[in-house]
């Protein structure tokens, strides 16, 4: 449990930096007030938190190991990267396009269809997780890294 609490407080730092910066390519950005949007932000970076924890677990799973962010972290990194961001791509598409929950601007650069922004965040983020969790843990948890 202690490894997931430090997964998702990366995840939820890190993302929350992501969302705010990248907020502006959403519509939401114009269309709402400043605590419509700080919801948003709220919200979606909660979400991202629930994606990471899924990723982690699925990693945990497909390595059999609760410890893959410090054991193998470029095998489960990837596995990460990869099932957020098909993750991500359907969750975009069908909230864009579907279910019409949110919109993009005309700033928001577009990858066959779908936000690129939201695609760089899960290519981007989950490194920078594993990295910091690398740091993290052993002062948390009491176990060493492997160099």
């Amino acid at each position: 449990m202690a490894r997931a609490g430090l997964w998702s407080a990366l995840a939820f730092v890190l993302n929350l930096a992501w969302e705010i910066a990248h907020v502006r390519l959403y519509t939401i950005w114009a269309e709402a007030d400043g605590m419509g949007v700080a919801w948003a932000l709220l919200h979606c970076s909660l979400g991202d938190v629930l994606i990471a924890l899924a990723m982690f677990a699925l990693a945990g799973i497909v390595l059999w190991r609760a410890d893959w962010s410090v054991s193998r972290p470029w095998t489960g990194g990837v596995i990460v990267v990869i099932g957020a961001m098909v993750f991500t791509a359907w969750s975009e598409w069908y909230n864009v396009y579907r279910a019409g929950n949110w919109g993009y601007t005309a700033s928001m650069p577009m990858i066959f269809g779908i936000g690129l922004s939201p695609l760089l965040q899960w290519l981007i983020l989950p490194p920078a997780m594993v990295g910091a969790y690398r740091k993290l843990g052993p002062v948390l948890f009491g176990h060493r890294t492997e160099a």
